[in-house]
C-alpha cells in the first residue's frame, strides 16, 4: 500500500525560461510521486510552454500580480484539490531537489506543521552580499522575537506546508513580502513552525533582480509591514471538512 502522501510542488516562475526544464525535471526525479503545478506570473518568454512541455500543470496568470499572489494561487488551488503536502519552491534552479525529500519528511514527522528550509543553520557555501545578509539578519531577530523560537532564514523560499497550512495560505496569504510575513502569520494562527539546513546553489539561469539597495530598501518596508501586521486580529485555522 502507498502510504506516500498527496504531495503538490509548487513553483511560481516570472520569464524564468533559461530554468524551469531543469527544476522542473529534477524536482520530478526526487519527488516523483509529487504533482507539479508552475504558476506562471504573466511571464513575457516561453517559461509557461517549456513547463508545460515537461508535464507540469501551468496555471498562466493573466498579468504580473507578484510573488505573494503567485504562491496564494497555488494554495489554493492545492486546498480545492485536496492535498495533504504543499512544497513551495523557486523557478530560478537555486534549490537543491534533493532537499524537497527532507522537507517533505520533516513534515511527516508531525513535529511542525511548517517547514521552513534554511540556509544558514549550517554552511553549505551560500553567499549572500553583505546589505543583504544584514537584512536578513534584523528580520531573522525580529521575527525570532514576536514567535518566540530562533529563526535563522526569514526569506526563504523554500518550504513545506501540511493541511491546516495549506487551508490557512488559501485563505490568507501575505503579497507583499509573503515569506517573512507568513511566519508570523502561521505563528499567530498557532501553527508549528521548524526549520533545516538545506543547500543554496547559483541560479541555474537568468538573473536576479535583487540588488544591495533593493535588500536594504526591502529589510525597511517588510520590518515596517511586519509590525503593523501585529496590529490586526491573527488568522484562524478552518476546521476539517
Amino acid at each position: 500500500m502507498d502510504s506516500k502522501p498527496k504531495t503538490l510542488v509548487i513553483i511560481p516562475a516570472l520569464n524564468e525560461e533559461a530554468s524551469i526544464a531543469h527544476v522542473i525535471t529534477t524536482t520530478r526525479q526526487y519527488v516523483p510521486h509529487a504533482d507539479i503545478v508552475v504558476v506562471n506570473d504573466g511571464s513575457s518568454d516561453r517559461t509557461a510552454e517549456l513547463a508545460a512541455a515537461c508535464g507540469a500543470l501551468v496555471l498562466d496568470l493573466p498579468y504580473n500580480v507578484g510573488i505573494g499572489a503567485s504562491v496564494q494561487t497555488g494554495f489554493i488551488f492545492a486546498a480545492q484539490q485536496g492535498y495533504d503536502v504543499v512544497v513551495r519552491s523557486d523557478g530560478d534552479g537555486q534549490h537543491e531537489s534533493r532537499d524537497l525529500c527532507r522537507l517533505i519528511e520533516t513534515l511527516q514527522s508531525g513535529d511542525a506543521d511548517v517547514v521552513i528550509g534554511t540556509r544558514f543553520i549550517e554552511n553549505r557555501g551560500y553567499q549572500a552580499s553583505v546589505p543583504r545578509r544584514i537584512g536578513i539578519l534584523i528580520l531573522a531577530r525580529l521575527i525570532s522575537a514576536i514567535i518566540g523560537q530562533p529563526i535563522t532564514d526569514p526569506t526563504s523560499g523554500f518550504a513545506a506546508f501540511n493541511r491546516p497550512a495549506i487551508r490557512l495560505f488559501a485563505r490568507v496569504y501575505p503579497h507583499d513580502y509573503p515569506e517573512p510575513e507568513a511566519l508570523v502569520v502561521a505563528h499567530r494562527a498557532g501553527l508549528r513552525i521548524r526549520e533545516i539546513p538545506v543547500t543554496m546553489k547559483p541560479r541555474y539561469g537568468g538573473r536576479s533582480s535583487i540588488t544591495s539597495l533593493r535588500s536594504i530598501y526591502y529589510m525597511i518596508k517588510v520590518t515596517l509591514a511586519i509590525l503593523i501586521g501585529l496590529l490586526r486580529p491573527p488568522a484562524l485555522l478552518d476546521s476539517e471538512t
